[in-house]
């Protein structure tokens, strides 16, 4: 049996989340507000103001909750991961998972990068069900939606776009005359995975400066590359990440291509154990 972690992203998140783990972790949880300034135990049970859903605060709490689900899982099961992959935020898990830094300095890049992706307004994204990125690409050129971008190739039938505010609205919909299934305008601010985040990624890099990181010791899958991370790639993929398409149908393929048979989930929601399923 070959395994692979699996870590969700933003979109994940629920109220509830973690309740089974912040006693358990009370040192982890700890240090996490004293970093954040928040208590994390309220805002993943009780949702206070509806903070959970904003990105500022979603980031740090699931990469929390991934984190010490985790090392429960761990402890818990005696297993370790053979690969280790996560969906745009859940990156961050798995490099945590795989060595590359401590849980505190985890957060610390967690909470820049979600304060950075906040505070970037103007844009938006777009779920587009039922057809495949490379279908989805053509379309957008056939539409003369030069400025939106494909964010996530997600499934075969699950692609998002991405994008500035009006293009997202003007085209999206357009987008079921070109054979979509469904079309569903995200609740967003940014143009997340695309070019648009370019400045946010080079404040991102600025910060990273001067960061030094661990060896990995399980292999990793970069979203932007859908190749194995190495100990010098660190910084340039997260950079990357943050305007480059998430790649996850190439990360899973490349995997069963390893040997990959069991796809293990670790965190909230079922979303990416779907998506594995899909993808052949």
């Amino acid at each position: 049996m070959t395994t692979v972690f699996m870590f969700p992203g933003q979109g994940s998140q629920a109220v509830g989340m973690g309740a089974e783990l912040f006693e358990r972790y009370p040192d982890l949880i700890a240090e996490a507000d004293a970093i954040l300034g928040f208590s994390m135990k309220e805002l993943c049970l009780e949702n206070p103001d509806g903070k959970l859903n904003s990105t500022d605060y979603t980031q740090p709490a699931l990469y929390t909750v991934n984190a010490l689900s985790f090392l429960a899982k761990v402890e818990d099961e005696d297993i370790a991961p053979d690969f280790v992959i996560g969906h745009s935020l859940g990156e961050y898990d798995a490099l945590y998972a795989a060595g590359a830094f401590d849980f505190t300095t985890g957060l610390k890049l967690v909470q820049k990068r979600a304060a950075l992706m906040s505070e970037a307004s103007g844009g938006g994204m777009a779920a587009i069900l039922g057809m495949d990125g490379d279908a989805v690409a053509s379309a957008l050129a056939e539409l003369g939606a030069d400025s939106v971008d494909v964010a996530n190739f997600n499934s075969p039938s699950q692609t998002v776009i991405s994008g500035l505010k009006a293009d997202i609205e003007k085209f999206a919909p357009q987008m079921k005359d070109k054979g979509a299934k469904r079309v569903v305008i995200l609740r967003v601010s940014g143009a997340f995975h695309s070019r648009h985040m370019k400045p946010a990624a080079e404040e991102f890099e600025s910060f990273l400066a001067g960061l030094s990181f661990g060896s990995l010791n399980v292999p990793c899958i970069a979203n932007c590359s859908a190749e194995p991370y190495t100990d010098e790639s660190i910084a340039s993929n997260l950079v990357s990440q943050i305007y480059s398409s998430v790649r996850w149908i190439d990360t899973i393929t490349v995997l069963r291509k390893q040997g990959v048979d069991t796809f293990v989930e670790v965190g909230p929601g079922t979303v990416l154990s779907g998506l594995a399923r899909q993808i052949h």
